[in-house]
């Protein structure tokens, strides 16, 4: 018995020992700067996007094109090809990160729910997005206790898709431990989506002004200085974007394909009524702001326990039902 106890607390300890290590991995970032490039591991082509400084050494961010996950390295593992941005679309075209940027592209005439918005119509359930907009309110950490609950007999970690803005991880660092930690236990399996540093709103302004079209917005800055502060909390930023309020314009949307990242909108955002079907990209915010979104995914679980309990209905995680949906050759439809 005590042995067991003693183990318990060891890997306790562990993992709280790699969590403040990941926290501390990025603490002096320096230098951060869109740079494009190719490496080649494992007869793999892996696209660069990303340089920066830390504590004297230079690292990398790089996406896989084929999988959407990225990671960071250091530049002396690899050499690194450098190549501009039109040529990287060009060399990895036939991939589903360059179709899921083409249709994103595509999708972006209205002035509302730019991007992608679904994921793979094949599949039987949802990938749950939550929006972490600048909040005085806490987190609703129901919205993800509920969830894990729901699926902790046949999925675990249970996968979300998090837009996190700069602002709200500035003034919610104890919400964010503990979303942390939920990841490093692996009851979540978190991918981490842009969504501004600032997430500018007037409330008085027409959409076509609002948010990112608010004049006298830096996009560079707003994309940028949250994948900075997503690394400084020992988190790896995603390929993905979410617009503020889904508000943005054509030109706004190249931007961003310019920044190399994937604009992700929705087709299911709850709080306003609209029902999730099967690849469905579902929106919630759990940041206090919309209880009634909450409690509706809430609802739904319940509504679909019998499903999950049987497989029959599942949460997905966000790059790999993008991936499904924008595999084949003709998928980019």
């Amino acid at each position: 018995m005590k042995i067991k106890h003693l183990l318990v607390v060891l890997v306790a300890l562990c993992c709280s020992l790699q969590s403040a290590n990941a926290q501390k991995a990025y603490a002096s970032i320096k230098d951060y700067k869109v740079f494009y490039g190719v490496i080649v591991r494992n007869q793999q082509n892996l696209f660069v996007t990303r340089r920066f400084e830390n504590a004297g050494k230079r690292y990398y961010l790089l996406i896989n094109p084929q999988t959407l996950e990225t990671e960071i390295i250091k530049s002396k593992v690899y050499d690194v090809e450098p190549m501009s941005y039109d040529r990287a679309l060009d060399f990895f075209k036939n991939t589903p990160y360059i179709r899921a940027i083409k249709k994103a592209e595509e999708q972006s005439v209205g002035l509302q729910n730019a991007g992608v918005t679904k994921g793979a119509t094949q599949e039987n359930g949802i990938t749950l997005t939550t929006d972490l907009c600048p909040s005085h309110r806490p987190l609703d950490r129901i919205a993800f206790t509920e969830t894990i609950k729901a699926f902790e007999k046949v999925e675990t970690p249970v996968p979300v898709a998090i837009s996190v803005s700069g602002l709200w991880m500035s003034h919610h660092s104890a919400d964010l431990e503990w979303l942390k930690q939920m990841q490093a236990n692996h009851q979540l399996s978190i991918n981490w989506i842009n969504h501004s540093y600032n997430h500018r709103f007037g409330p008085k302004l027409p959409l076509k002004r609002n948010f990112l079209l608010e004049s006298g917005t830096d996009i560079n800055f707003e994309v940028l200085e949250t994948e900075k502060a997503i690394l400084k909390n020992g988190l790896v930023p995603s390929v993905f974007f979410r617009f503020p309020g889904l508000v943005s314009s054509r030109e706004l949307v190249f931007k961003i394909t310019g920044l190399a990242l994937i604009p992700i909108g929705s087709d299911a955002w709850l709080a306003k009524g609209q029902k999730p079907i099967n690849g469905s990209i579902v929106l919630i915010h759990a940041n206090g702001n919309e209880p009634v979104g909450v409690k509706d995914f809430i609802k739904l679980l319940h509504a679909k326990n019998e499903a999950i309990a049987n497989k029959q209905w599942r949460l997905y995680d966000l790059p790999g039902t993008i991936v499904k949906e924008f595999n084949g050759a003709d998928s980019a439809r």
